[in-house]
């Protein structure tokens, strides 16, 4: 049986006294140690095996450092990469309303939040995730924002800030005038609607 194809031999055939180097051709981006037997055969010789392992990758998730939204709202998605075996998702500083989805995507498998992804594909090679916002507009004339951490099993945490645009400033008056007594007797009012300072002059 061949050799797993993650390392590479200096030589595949030798004569009398010699070394044979093994080299690792890839890296291992499980939490897992990886092994292969190699045979070393020679005529009228009983085969010996031998085994290779390489150590896995510790554990590690990385998540995007920011995410933008336009000041009308939609859906922002958050991507990353890990190798842990469960993932926890919390919501962080920030005035951005934003709701925390009760599952994300692991691997391609939907997965609720903090519990163990199916199968466990990071304990052999790391995996994509992602989890959708929806963000609701912006009426304000400031910009707002909210982390979203990610935890991973082995606690290492990463932190994405979600930032959506400043509203336009808007002024509305109503109604386009008001008539007064002559008499001072009465009063009348404007309405006014704003998300923003202003003024009366």
């Amino acid at each position: 049986m061949a050799y797993a194809n993650w390392h590479t031999l200096s030589k595949l055939a030798g004569s009398g006294n010699d070394t044979v180097n093994a080299t690792a051709a890839a890296n291992n981006t499980g939490r897992n140690a990886r092994s292969t037997n190699v045979t070393f055969s020679a005529a009228h010789c009983a085969d010996v095996v031998r085994t290779v392992m390489q150590k896995g990758k510790p554990e590690t998730t990385a998540l995007q450092p920011t995410a933008a939204v336009q000041q009308a709202g939609g859906t922002v998605t958050l991507t990353g990469t890990s190798n842990s075996k469960a993932l926890t998702f919390a919501l962080g500083n920030g005035d951005l309303q934003l709701s925390l989805p009760a599952a994300y995507t692991a691997n391609g498998a939907q997965t609720a939040n903090g519990a163990d992804i199916s199968g466990d594909p990071g304990a052999t090679a790391e995996y994509n995730y992602a989890i959708q916002f929806s963000v609701p507009a912006n009426a304000d004339t400031s910009a707002k924002s909210r982390q979203v951490i990610v935890t991973d099993d082995a606690g290492n945490q990463h932190t994405c800030t979600v930032t959506i645009a400043a509203g336009d400033a808007f002024l509305n008056v109503t109604p386009a005038s008001i008539e007064l007594e002559w008499d001072g007797s009465d009063s009348e009012y404007f309405t006014v609607e704003s998300n923003t300072n202003w003024t009366v002059s």
